[in-house]
């Protein structure tokens, strides 16, 4: 399907869909902030890049333990109150980091503790959010409402981390009070959203409806190519984890150069998304999601081997651009092949293999940092991801193959 005809200002006069993309903003800055708080905490009192790698671990334990009971409350109840129930936890684990600043009493314990409880968080809300944007604008705008939708992650993440580091110099307490007073803002953001129109009558929560989402998706080969695809190069290719490393031992640029490095993929992402939500990719889709995914590859190995700062800058903000034209595919690829009755539960299961391989990608940079340094885990990890791109290729031939977007029509599945 092409949504070429579609005029694009009309994204923006869907009052629901950018009250969504406001309150994905102020709650991905709010996050990103965060997360360089905990990160450059832990690091200065562990000196662990173990720990950093358990950070991701952590955040992966309730995405798996939970996928099954997310999806089905996310087809079943109001997303919209999930959503803010992970932004109010979002809050709390603001306010213990914030007052635990304030008295010196952060610990390792006490933080891997807010990890966890984030990530619960987390585990909710992201398929739960993902779910509920094609339900606010029409169909042909889907694909650039994904673009959108992938612009405002990459603002939040280019702002957050260069604030979060530049507040922090100042003081870490205010890092966290200004993390609380974002995600009340998007609280209130997602409050204001009208209700999308759904089925009055949703189905009891049996095994077979919440298995659904599991054979919907094993019966479709691109459905499957697409999300073990992310999860298999990012796992590989993810150095999230040890920017702390690379800014405080092998660039030398403290905090507020961990802020630009965390900053710098958003930087090619925004710039990318911004593009592709006015001109969208709508030819040779598939293959152009494997290039991508290989220059992804690239760039991290590029990142992996520079000792300066400027290149590593550059490193990381190619890789965010290429990237981002692989999630705009994925994504819209998953939501138009999936039926609204189902997205909260593909969704879920998509956010287990994509969202959380960012955090698993972490936990193996991490480890391996630990056994071969920092700089080795890269690059063995750039080395992994092109490895899986081609091999990928072979084993999805169907996904190769694909040309435009187009909405499927799914056989009903049991207990969907």
């Amino acid at each position: 399907m092409s949504d070429a005809a579609a005029p694009a200002p009309a994204l923006l006069q869907q009052r629901d869909f950018i009250l969504l993309w406001l309150s994905r903003l102020a709650a991905t800055m709010g996050y990103q902030m965060l997360a360089l708080a905990i990160g450059w905490t832990i690091y200065e009192l562990t000196g662990s890049a173990l720990d950093l790698g358990l950070v991701g671990l952590i955040q992966f334990v309730p995405a798996v333990v939970l996928t099954l009971a997310i999806g089905h409350a996310a087809d079943r109840y109001d997303r919209r109150t999930i959503v803010r129930l992970a932004h109010g936890t979002y809050v709390v684990s603001a306010v213990i980091i914030a007052s635990g600043l304030m008295a010196g009493v952060l610990s390792r314990e006490m933080l891997f503790a807010v990890v966890f409880l984030i990530g619960c968080a987390r585990a909710f809300e992201l398929p739960t959010a993902h779910a509920l944007v094609p339900a606010l604008v029409p169909a042909p705008l889907l694909s650039r409402a994904v673009a959108a939708w992938t612009s405002a992650n990459q603002v939040a993440v280019i702002a957050g981390p260069a604030l979060g580091g530049l507040i922090y110099l100042f003081s870490p307490v205010l890092v966290g009070a200004t993390c609380a007073v974002l995600f009340a803002t998007s609280i209130t953001l997602i409050t204001l959203i009208r209700p999308p129109s759904r089925p009055a009558v949703r189905e009891p929560p049996t095994l077979a409806s919440v298995l659904a989402g599991f054979h919907y998706i094993r019966t479709r080969p691109r459905l499957l190519g697409v999300i073990t695809l992310d999860l298999f190069v990012v796992v590989m290719g993810g150095a999230t984890a040890l920017l702390p490393i690379f800014a405080k031992d092998i660039l030398n640029v403290g905090p507020l150069g961990l802020g630009l490095l965390r900053s710098a993929p958003a930087v090619g992402a925004l710039m990318t998304a911004a593009y592709l939500s006015r001109f969208p990719v709508e030819r040779h889709i598939g293959i152009k999601m494997f290039a991508v995914s290989a220059v992804f590859g690239l760039t991290t190995i590029l990142f992996g081997v520079s000792t300066s700062f400027p290149l590593s800058l550059l490193a990381l903000v190619l890789l965010g651009a290429f990237d981002a034209i692989s999630v705009v595919i994925r994504f819209t690829l998953v939501q138009l092949e999936t039926p609204d009755a189902m997205r909260g539960r593909v969704s879920a299961i998509n956010y287990l293999f994509v969202g959380s391989s960012n955090t698993l990608g972490e936990f193996r940079a991490g480890a391996m940092a630990a056994a071969f340094g920092a700089s080795a885990s890269v690059l063995i990890g750039g080395i992994g991801a092109l490895t899986v791109v081609g091999l990928w290729m072979l084993m999805f031939p169907a996904l190769r193959r694909v040309d435009r977007f187009e909405l499927a029509e799914p056989k009903k599945e049991p207990g969907a």
